[in-house]
């Protein structure tokens, strides 16, 4: 929050990358250390860290939460899916969820994140919401993992123009030692572990002062009790919903059956060709083998090290071209989207045009001349 404020004070003491992608950036290296499949923002404003961790490959929910429903719309539309996610859907599910509402209530839309994040939030907290906060995320939510950053007010004196506060919303701002007095009772009541770190170095021969943002990474020490504990937990729902997105994925039999389809036509399509190439060769060349029975290693460009059997051969009768499919399920990417030839065969029935006895994938030449 607040990093363009934020940013018209660091004139003299210059940070690049700049302090808000430090600490987006500091999120994002503890995801990837992670690998949580489900994370919240709490306090997400602009979604500027949702769209970031997006594009982590192993989060498939993601939630934002913040006050003001006007900051999260303004940039909502950048957490919906582009056409290109349609046209390659992604092998993991993904979806992208804003609640309007306070950090200071509790929700079940909250429950069963193994990350939560609070970027520069808790210094925007009345004290009354303050006190509810703890209880909120570490109680209710409990999540494997909290990350708080917050301001750490022994920097300030180095920041030009700051006389109380960075931001004319904060409600009070910590120095290292009251910010780690909270952490560590807070961690001791719901019992977290807590480690302390930061973004944004002190100018050299004044580390003493400490980080420009303070980071607390709490992480759980015992797992929860599982239903029995969810089952406690109030159902009532408080939040509005704003904004929902679900993206396309491959785990959706959907369009699972459109990239296989496209992928089986194309790899048939590549085979064909290349059969239909080396029989020009024949042609040309009588002393070459019999064009009824092209080698397989005309192939060998395409298919690498594969060894296709002799009955996975594509071969011509007449006007029409088969190539099986078992030789089209030997391809990694076909084998990698279907896993075994019998979802192969289950997927593309009635999509694409087979043989009589649905082993091989047919194209009549004479029709695609005439269409030429």
């Amino acid at each position: 929050m607040d990093k363009n404020f934020q940013e018209e004070f660091t004139q003299i003491i210059k940070f690049e990358p700049p302090l808000y992608k430090q600490r987006y950036q500091f999120v994002k290296d503890l995801v990837e250390k992670y690998k949580p499949k489900k994370v919240a923002d709490l306090g997400c404003a602009d979604c500027s860290l949702l769209w970031m961790l997006k594009f982590c490959s192993c989060i498939e929910v993601l939630a934002g939460l913040d006050i003001c429903e006007s900051a999260m719309k303004e940039k909502m539309h950048t957490l919906s899916p582009l056409p290109v996610d349609y046209l390659r859907p992604s092998e993991r599910s993904l979806t992208v969820t804003l609640h309007q509402g306070s950090v200071a209530q509790k929700d079940p839309c909250m429950l069963g994140f193994d990350l939560v994040t609070c970027i520069e939030l808790i210094e925007h907290l009345e004290e009354s919401e303050l006190k509810k906060f703890p209880e909120v995320v570490f109680g209710f939510m409990a999540p494997s993992i909290v990350v708080i950053s917050t301001p750490n007010s022994e920097f300030n004196c180095l920041l030009p123009g700051v006389k109380l506060y960075r931001h004319p919303d904060h409600k009070f701002e910590w120095s290292q030692a009251q910010f780690q007095s909270w952490a560590l009772e807070t961690a001791r009541c719901y019992d977290y572990s807590v480690e302390f770190t930061g973004v944004g170095d002190p100018p050299a021969g004044m580390e003493k002062i400490g980080f420009c943002t303070q980071i607390g990474v709490f992480v759980r020490k015992c797992p929860q009790a599982g239903e029995s504990v969810q089952s406690e937990k109030p159902t009532e729902a408080v939040y509005k919903t704003v904004f929902k997105a679900v993206y396309p994925s491959l785990k959706d039999e959907k369009y699972l059956q459109n990239a296989v389809i496209r992928e089986v036509v194309f790899t048939a399509q590549i085979i064909k060709h290349r059969l239909m190439s080396k029989r020009e060769e024949y042609s040309d060349d009588p002393e070459r083998k019999p064009r009824s029975q092209p080698s397989m290693d005309s192939f060998s460009d395409y298919l690498g090290k594969l060894v296709v059997e002799k009955n996975m051969q594509p071969f011509v009768s007449g006007n029409e071209v088969y190539v099986p499919l078992t030789t089209i399920f030997s391809f990694p990417k076909v084998n990698r989207l279907c896993g075994t030839f019998e979802k192969l065969c289950k997927l593309i029935a009635g999509k694409v045009t087979l043989s009589s006895d649905g082993s091989a994938v047919m194209f009549n030449i004479e029709h695609e001349n005439e269409e030429n």
